[in-house]
């Protein structure tokens, strides 16, 4: 295994040792990958990593997935034999047994049948671990958000009036595969006028206009990586309303990014951005929490919200973006992606919050 590997899977043996775990049954494909390096997606098929908190691991998979990584011991099962009979053969005798939250319910019910034991929800110490990212995962993050950056200047400078959501979405896509990414993060939002007041809108046929507030959120997934950026921009004359409605949002924003550094509670930095957007009267118009993690997955586990019980530390990786959602009219929403440094905060966007789309070389009509 290579080194990187070898120290994820130490802070993870520590993690479950934290938690009282004997072993860890791992199946979340993006885990798998980030602990050996493997790329697997068993489907239906029983695949799994099982860890021991002392030290061991090895794999119970399908004969079909074949592994590069033949240091770790394997546990084959043909197709068609009863791969659980094998899990439970191999489980140590006693002490409690971590599942992850993405196995299916078929493989555990049964594993229990045949091996009644205390199972407990083994995501957390994987979760954590991933959540600190390491120096590899930061310098692939940092890459992809730099795409975004580009692709998002690229899609505002692209729009003229007439283009409808969903071919902008369309083009944006072409964007990232010029850019090498092998994906988009998420189904890309391309929301004009009154659909920006939907925090998810889906791309419809709705044509750009003049006078428009456009709200772009968009992210793509490049070398496994996912980026996530909002912005909004002004397409020609808007009322003053939606000038007033986006300096909050950026106020909001700004504000929030301030306050990141190692030992902040994340609950902080959403009171604080909601604070900004509730002295100016908008507070039950922001409707969603402030951030969200990301890495291999745009939403990865851990929030930003008033009810986080996380507090900040050095390498983890989220989301600030605030909103103001006004039904029948627009919404506006800035996000960026935030790194937790030793000392502060890195903002992972460098594309500026202006909604006039000449500041990043675009035009606004």
């Amino acid at each position: 295994m290579k080194p990187i590997h070898v120290q994820r899977l130490t802070r993870v043996q520590q993690a479950m040792r934290d938690e009282g775990m004997a072993q860890l049954i791992v199946s979340d494909p993006a885990s798998l990958w980030y602990l050996t390096g493997e790329t697997v997606d068993p489907g239906e098929r029983l695949t799994v990593l099982v860890i021991d908190s002392g030290g061991s691991l090895r794999w119970v998979k399908n004969e079909l997935f074949r592994l590069d990584a033949d240091d770790i011991p394997v546990l084959t099962i043909r197709d068609g034999e009863n791969g659980i009979r094998t899990l439970a053969e191999d489980l140590m005798p006693d002490g409690v047994i971590g599942v992850d939250g993405n196995w299916p319910s078929r493989f555990l019910l049964e594993l229990q049948a045949a091996c009644p034991r205390t199972y407990v929800n083994g995501s957390g110490p994987v979760d954590r671990v991933r959540a600190v990212k390491d120096e590899e995962e930061q310098r692939l993050m940092r890459e992809s958000s730099a795409v975004n950056d580009r692709c998002m200047a690229r899609l505002a400078a692209w729009l003229r009036e007439g283009v409808i959501e969903a071919d902008a979405a369309e083009y944006l896509k072409g964007l990232y595969r010029e850019e090498g990414c092998e994906d988009v993060s998420f189904p890309p939002i391309v929301a004009f006028g009154p659909h920006g007041a939907d925090p998810h809108h889906t791309v419809s046929g709705a044509a750009l206009a003049e006078g428009t507030v456009v709200l772009l959120d968009i992210g793509g997934k490049k070398d496994r990586y996912c980026s996530d950026m909002t912005r909004t921009y002004f397409f020609g004359d808007v009322p003053d309303k939606a000038k007033e409605v986006h300096r909050i949002v950026c106020e909001a924003c700004g504000t929030a990014e301030a306050l990141v550094r190692p030992g902040v509670p994340l609950a902080d930095l959403d009171r604080a951005a909601r604070r900004v957007i509730e002295d100016a009267g908008y507070g039950p118009q922001f409707t969603h929490r402030l951030g969200h993690f990301i890495g291999q997955t745009d939403h990865e586990a851990g929030e930003v919200s008033v009810s986080s019980p996380l507090i900040a530390e050095p390498g983890m990786i989220f989301s600030i973006e605030p909103g103001i959602y006004l039904p029948g009219e627009f919404g506006v929403r800035i996000e960026d992606l935030v790194l937790v440094t030793d000392t502060g905060a890195e903002i992972l966007n460098r594309l500026p919050h202006s909604p006039y789309m000449e500041d990043i070389g675009g035009t606004n009509v």
